[in-house]
């Protein structure tokens, strides 16, 4: 046990750390300070906007509508609403939903008002839409988009008159195409004196809520996000991969426009997407507090601005495990891999083996080629090798991530056998992760931050064990490695929440990244060992996979799911 010491102590600071930024905060209770955002406060809203499933044209929607129009109005909001008839392809999904032809509804958008000092300044508005589909309640998607909204605006009246007009603009339809906003974005006058958007959705039951998109040349739109969001999660790498999927919000028809924007949501308890059981008591409050602590910190920022943030180029950004956000030109990427580069090279001068450089190289891509090999087959296994449903797979999330940990359980054992080989060995390790680093710093620089971040303190720590003695070095490192690892577990987790059902080989990479600064002190083995534990590892995974391919469809799955 005692050779396991230090890897010990490193794996479990990094899950307490992943723990720890992946974990919504406690709900606050009613009696909250009236200047705070209180879940409680907002269940309330979200207890009656979820009564019942809502979609657009329904009388429940009008039941909604009618008692949003009522808060509005008793917040102190100038408000109004808008009424237009959805599309004939907005009008046959509700025709598939019901199971029958009708006459196209109206979309009702509410618009509302809450009168700044100078109302001549461009106006902030807070968005979200209050229908549902066809047989969920809604409680998250989006209702708690809505309560977060009107417990924001309560508590910002309590600062007094805001420095700007605060829009309220609740949508309809977005659930049959995002045709509420896209209709105010068009059409309606407030359009125009409208500056800065932000957006709040869910996808889920639970988790952190993320500020996952923002509007482009967000540098200056970071910078106030930076300074005034308390207990932030976010990352320049999520919006990028958000802006690769195939994935819209009502902010979508707004980013057509000039606004600078923030998009918040929740997609923990992922199986509660669209769910006929997503009731007001399945919904995590802790998510709701997560989503409106960080909203209201961002609207009394923008509200009392003297100007709203103007486009400027983006930043390279993401927060240190919820605590704060580290914002920085996307340049600095090169320095930080030039100061990892460096490192390594410091580790190893003087005592450089050419031999333990590759072999090191090696592991690292057989560790990624492995894991990405067993997870590709066992996605096959869950059944992802004929029609799955779509909802039923989001279900399927928490199996898929424990069958990912089997995988790199299993390529770490057989893979690393050896142990540690050395500051060679470890630089080696690096090679490949360095040359992708660079790579993604070219191409793009706002999502490479990980790897970049990886390769710099990777080397510094390679440098420190090196240089600096078993006490002082050995303790600088295992802060690294418990800082990186750390960071790539919560970030694993939130790439199979993410992408999981279709691609959980994509764990693979923050795998190889959390071990090389693991890999100093990964003890050795046996062969014979290391195989039979991998083994058992691998058994285990596809014992999983098995099980997720004969189980049932969730009881949680949307009715309306179609296989694909």
């Amino acid at each position: 046990m005692k050779r396991y010491g230090a890897f010990l102590i490193a794996i479990v600071g990094a899950i307490a750390l992943a723990i720890f930024s992946t974990t919504p905060p406690n709900p606050s209770p009613k009696d909250a300070p009236p200047s705070e955002f209180s879940a409680a406060r907002a269940m309330d809203d979200v207890r009656i906007i979820a009564a019942r499933p809502h979609p657009t044209g329904s009388e429940a929607n009008t039941q909604v509508r009618e008692y949003l129009v009522q808060r509005l109005t008793t917040i102190g909001l100038e408000v109004r609403t808008d009424a237009v008839p959805i599309s004939a392809g907005a009008n046959g999904r509700l025709a598939f939903w019901r199971g029958s032809e009708g006459p196209a509804p109206d979309l009702v958008n509410i618009i509302a008002v809450l009168p700044g000092k100078d109302r001549s300044k461009p106006a902030l508005a807070l968005m979200a839409h209050y229908d549902s589909v066809w047989d969920s309640p809604g409680a998250s998607d989006d209702a708690a988009g809505v309560a977060a909204i009107l417990e924001t605006l309560r508590a910002i009246q309590t600062d007094g008159t805001p420095g700007r007009d605060i829009v309220a603009l609740i949508t309809d339809a977005e659930e049959l195409g995002l045709e509420g906003a896209a209709h105010f974005f068009a059409n309606d006058p407030l359009r125009t004196r409208i500056g800065t958007i932000i957006n709040t959705e869910a996808r889920g039951g639970g988790g952190r809520t993320t500020m996952f998109q923002t509007s482009q040349d967000n540098g200056v739109a970071m910078r106030v996000f930076q300074d005034n969001v308390s207990r932030p999660a976010t990352s320049s790498l999520g919006v990028f991969i958000y802006n690769l999927l195939p994935n819209d919000t009502d902010l979508t028809p707004a980013l057509e426009g000039p606004y600078t924007a923030y998009n918040f949501a929740f997609i923990g308890r992922p199986g509660l997407y669209h769910s006929p059981l997503i009731t007001p008591a399945r919904l995590d409050q802790g998510s709701l507090q997560d989503m409106g602590a960080q909203v209201l910190d961002l609207t009394r920022a923008l509200a009392t601005a003297e100007e709203l943030p103007q486009k400027s180029p983006d930043l390279t950004f993401f927060d240190f495990f919820g605590l704060f956000t580290i914002a920085y030109a996307p340049v600095f990427g090169w320095v930080m891999l030039g100061i990892g580069g460096l490192a390594y090279a410091g580790a190893v001068w003087g005592k450089f083996d050419g031999k333990a450089l590759l072999q090191g190289a090696g592991k690292s891509a057989a560790l990624v080629v492995m894991c990405g090999f067993l997870l590709y087959i066992g996605n096959l296994v869950t059944g992802a090798d004929g029609p799955v449903q779509y909802y039923d797979r989001l279900a399927a999330i928490p199996k898929l991530e424990r069958m990912a940990l089997l995988a790199a359980l299993a390529s770490v054992f057989l893979v690393l056998y050896k142990g540690s080989g050395g500051p060679s060995d470890w630089a080696g390790f690096a090679l490949p992760i360095i040359l992708l680093a660079a790579a993604g710093q070219a191409v793009a620089p706002t999502a490479a931050y990980f790897i970049v971040i990886t390769v710099m303190l990777g080397g510094v720590a390679a440098f420190a064990l090196v240089k600096f003695g078993a006490v002082v070095g050995k303790t600088f490192a295992i802060i690294c490695a418990v800082l990186v690892a750390g960071y790539m577990i919560a970030l694993g987790h939130q790439f199979m929440q993410g992408v999981g059902p279709e691609l959980p080989m994509v764990a693979a990479l923050p795998l190889v990244l959390g071990m090389a600064l693991l890999l100093p002190f990964w003890p050795a083995s046996s062969f014979k060992r290391a195989a039979i534990g991998s083994a058992m590892f691998t058994a285990a995974m596809f014992g999983i996979a098995l099980w997720i391919r004969l189980d049932p469809i969730a009881e949680t799955a949307a009715s309306f799911g179609r296989f694909s």
